[in-house]
């Protein structure tokens, strides 16, 4: 619990530190009129808090797409559509261990970032511009979007933008995103379709069953429920799920 609320707090600085204006750059201050600040700390808090609320907006699309969010909530929503439980576990539950897995996944990355990007920059004495800092940051992110991001994916976008990278290293960000979250959904639906294959078989042959004793009214989920929960807990499924989920995302 403590190294999952500590990650959020490393990304809750990251973003924050989005808010920083760059040394150097002239931005308004608001005192009568409107000129040019002296420094940061003329900038007008009421300028402050609508940054805030913009990266705030944009923070959620940047936690699922630039991590591991996105795999595992989808595999966890399937496992949930394989035991037929529509809303068990509920979503907020599916929700949350996907953050905290998320975290525990992206704890590495999040931490090699607020070392050499985030402290450096926040620093007191000889700080980096906010340009380094953003480019550092960027470093460990791109490395583990590049470790899950299929070759095919990749080339898809480069070679619509007409890109010519050198090396895997040189992609252009923009171009890496979008290959990196058709490649988690690409996994996700991979591990889904195994997931899927054992419970299908369950209810198969619950089905057949029944039509054999002549059952013919009684609905095979009614019986097929309770043996694939049983199958599920004996097979310790929720271990072994998320050991699977976790062994995916091995350096």
């Amino acid at each position: 619990m403590n190294r999952g609320l500590r990650l959020a707090s490393v990304l809750a600085i990251l973003l924050a530190a989005a808010l920083a204006v760059p040394q150097g750059v002239n931005v308004p201050s608001i005192q009568l009129g409107v000129g040019q600040a002296q420094g940061q700390n003329e900038v007008s808090a009421s300028l402050q808090i609508l940054a805030l609320l913009t990266v705030l907006s944009l923070a959620p699309a940047l936690l699922i797409l630039t991590t591991a969010f996105t795999r595992i909530v989808i595999v966890l929503s399937l496992v949930r559509s394989a035991l037929g439980t529509q809303s068990i576990p509920p979503n907020q539950v599916i929700v949350g261990l996907s953050l905290f897995l998320t975290f525990f996944v992206m704890g590495p990355t999040f931490e090699q970032v607020n070392e050499t990007a985030l402290q450096p920059y926040m620093r007191k004495e000889n700080p980096i511009t906010f340009d380094e800092a953003v480019k550092r940051g960027q470093v460990p992110i791109r490395d583990f979007m590049l470790k899950n991001t299929y070759e095919s994916d990749l080339r898809l976008f480069t070679d619509i933008r007409k890109e010519r990278p050198r090396s895997r290293e040189e992609v252009a960000f923009g171009s890496l995103v979008p290959a990196f979250v058709i490649s988690e959904l690409k996994t996700a639906f991979v591990v889904g379709f195994f997931i899927f294959v054992p419970f299908v078989m369950i209810d198969l042959i619950v089905a057949s069953v029944l039509m054999g004793m002549g059952m013919m009214m009684m609905p095979p989920t009614v019986v097929s429920l309770p043996v694939k929960l049983l199958v599920f807990v004996l097979a310790n499924g929720w271990h072994v799920l998320v050991q699977a989920i976790l062994a995916g995302y091995s350096p």
